[in-house]
């Protein structure tokens, strides 16, 4: 199989990459000065002259903040730029798989989401992944929507700051000893790696659709830091934060749980359970740091 990663440098292009590769595949990297996903003529181009039997789109405009500042630029990136790579890869008859989010749902459910349950973004963000969602959906029968939740990998994600939410939480225990961490949002942390092998088990087979792919079980952000000290075997304080010591500039969902229901379904859920995926992390990091 030969297969385009867009975004391949990124947190989780480059364990997309790995997995790919790791598996035979022919991977060629894409970055954004390799290809423009919200320009046509570039997508087509690019998409044209490689002639992949697989597209892999990684890229967004992640930074929520940001994408409520500038909403424009956001949907030219994340649905625009979707509805580019769906509509070319259509005509290609390539599959195409896109990354999207938590943040299309509102937080207001006390139980894990399932791909049938309405959409309701809270902010630009989301409502701009929801679109690109809409366009691979309908453009390219050929597709894999999948959703994911709070990622965290071995390589830096620029567009917040380079510091995944694990390295912060070690940097801040091993240089101040003391951190506040916010309770009130409820998510799955997801290891990079490990929705890699997801995604790379979901391209073998023509079972396309919307899924759900996060590491099963939940935790508060507060909750997650102190795991992250206890299996990395730091002692370090954590306090739950004041409800208004961090404010959000931007809504965000207060409970943002996927259920695999659709990977389940077919028999092809590879993830493990959060704490599983964050021992295997922080593993990973030690051997990088090693090497």
């Amino acid at each position: 199989m030969k297969a385009a990663v867009i975004g391949a440098t990124g947190q989780l292009g480059s364990d997309v990459t790995r997995a790919m590769t790791g598996s035979g595949h022919e991977v060629i990297g894409l970055t954004h000065e390799d290809i423009e996903i919200y320009d046509i003529n570039s997508v087509r181009g690019v998409i044209e002259r490689l002639r992949p039997s697989v597209v892999v789109n990684t890229a967004a405009m992640h930074n929520v903040e940001k994408c409520e500042a500038d909403p424009e630029r956001a949907y030219r990136v994340n649905a625009i730029g979707t509805r580019n790579l769906a509509s070319v890869t259509q005509e290609m008859d390539c599959v195409l798989v896109h990354i999207s989010t938590d943040y299309v749902f509102d937080g207001k459910k006390s139980d894990p989401y399932v791909e049938g349950d309405e959409p309701l973004p809270l902010n630009v963000y989301g409502n701009s992944k929801l679109a690109g969602e809409c366009f691979a959906r309908t453009l390219n029968p050929r597709h894999f929507v999948i959703r994911t939740s709070a990622l965290y990998g071995v390589s830096p994600c620029r567009a917040k700051g380079g510091l995944n939410f694990v390295d912060l939480m070690l940097k801040l225990a091993r240089e101040r000893g003391q951190m506040r961490v916010v309770d009130a949002e409820t998510v799955s942390p997801t290891a990079t790696a490990e929705l890699a092998v997801q995604i790379n088990e979901l391209v073998k087979t023509d079972a396309y659709g919307l899924y759900h792919a996060t590491s099963e079980g939940s935790c508060s952000w507060y909750e997650f830091a102190r795991a992250i000290l206890s299996t990395a075997g730091l002692k370090a304080r954590v306090d739950i934060a004041s409800p208004n010591e961090f404010p959000a500039k931007v809504p965000r969902p207060q409970y943002s749980v996927l259920e695999n229901s659709a990977l389940k379904k077919v028999g092809l859920n590879r993830l493990s359970h959060w704490q599983f995926g964050l021992l295997r992390y922080l593993e990973q990091i030690e051997r990088f740091a090693v090497a």
